[in-house]
């Protein structure tokens, strides 16, 4: 059983895939995209469990047909091969008669692989039944023969022209678009793997036309290739489907804010301004809770927002070669950063502390994910915290380049 497990992990994940997207799917039904990567999932799931040897026996004996799953794995993955490429045609975009045409000409080639291979085995004779070696082992019986080749072409194309495909549009994919990217690098990989496992496959068979036994290639070393490239592909199809839905787009903000509400959440309850979340809450709710914490957070330290902190963070900034929109966000996360020290430290003294600042800066209408990135990774926000940590600025005092 253990040998099965990794043949039941892609399914799960395409499975997984398909719940996650089942609503979405159902409320655009109308939108071809949808229709494809719904039926890519649906197709794909089962694969790799009628793949497996257990199974192989138990569809040859339910139906009572010797190697029935031959012709029913081999269809399944010629016409999850054509999908794969019709997904990426539709997904990539383009001029819309060019989509429609590449989309009919792979839909018409790989519908008549599927049928030929169904046909063949047919009017073929395979009275042995083969559980992982049926390529190599009726390589050359007539009709069986010619089924098994175009399987192995029609794979060999699929898995070409969808790897070629996600190379070209991964080179040319804005890097912002990171689940995208992920996604694309992932079926690249996959693609890699699953044409050393055609390699595999082509070079056993050919070898048993010359006469030669390399069923090795076929029996041992292409399971593991397929299985491998198998999850790969899944994963490369779930991370842009998971990764671009507003679910993920909500926790990866969410989890952004985090530095930024963990220094200001206890000056926004000093203020009794912060709501209890519960346990339960959904991630769109928690993000909503966690920038009003934030908010609060400011407008308790507004009055602490030295402009002299903010000058020198800008200047030192721009001295880094920043331009001036990250320079201003640098500026106004060192702002923060200053007051939350300032503050926390005037409370824990004995004495009144610091006082607030006469004309305190305001900052800026920049977004809080950005905020936060400089607050926790910027050179010149930790100087600044640094600078205010030995005593407040001095009027003429330089910028300090960290």
């Amino acid at each position: 059983m253990s040998r099965e497990i990794p043949l039941l992990l892609p399914g799960s994940l395409m499975v997984l895939a398909l719940l996650i997207k089942a609503p979405k799917l159902r409320r655009n039904w109308d939108q071809p995209l949808n229709r494809t990567a719904c039926a890519l999932l649906v197709v794909g799931a089962p694969i790799t469990f009628l793949a497996s040897p257990p199974t192989i026996a138990a569809v040859n004996r339910r139906t009572g047909v010797v190697n029935f799953s031959a012709p029913l794995v081999f269809g399944l993955l010629t016409v999850f091969s054509g999908l794969c490429v019709v997904l990426v045609l539709r997904w990539r975009g383009g001029p819309p008669a060019a989509v429609r045409r590449a989309t009919r000409l792979t839909t018409a080639v790989f519908g008549t692989a599927t049928a030929a291979i169904v046909a063949l085995f047919v009017i073929g004779d395979a009275p042995v039944e083969r559980l992982r070696d049926l390529d190599t082992y009726y390589a050359t019986t007539p009709w069986i023969r010619e089924m098994i080749v175009v399987f192995l072409v029609a794979h060999t194309l699929g898995t070409s022209a969808l790897t070629w495909l996600c190379a070209k549009w991964f080179a040319r994919a804005d890097r912002s678009l990171r689940p995208l990217r992920t996604g694309l690098a992932l079926i690249v990989l996959a693609g890699l793997l699953d044409l050393a496992y055609l390699a595999a496959k082509w070079a056993s068979v050919v070898a048993r036309w010359a006469g030669r036994d390399w069923g090795v290639l076929s029996t041992d070393v292409a399971p593991p290739l397929a299985s491998a490239s198998a999850l790969l592909l899944g994963a490369g199809f779930v991370v842009p489907l998971i990764g671009g839905s507003a679910t993920w787009t909500a926790y990866s903000e969410y989890r952004r804010l985090r530095p930024l509400w963990k220094a200001l959440r206890g000056f926004a309850a000093a203020q009794g301004r912060t709501v209890p979340l519960a346990w339960w809450s959904p991630v769109g709710i928690r993000l909503i809770h966690r920038e009003s914490v934030i908010d609060d957070g400011i407008l308790a330290l507004a009055g602490w927002f030295d402009p002299r902190v903010h000058a020198c963070a800008y200047e030192a900034a721009r001295s880094r070669g920043m331009d001036e929109a990250r320079a201003a966000t640098v500026a106004d996360a060192a702002v923060v950063a200053a007051a939350c020290h300032v503050k926390d430290a005037a409370a824990r003294g004995s004495g009144p502390g610091p006082a607030p600042v006469p004309e305190p800066h305001r900052l800026g209408h920049r977004p809080l994910t950005a905020l936060a990135h400089e607050f926790r990774t910027s050179a010149v926000v930790a100087a600044a915290r640094d600078a205010t940590a030995a005593g407040p600025p001095d009027p003429g005092l330089e910028p300090v380049v960290a």
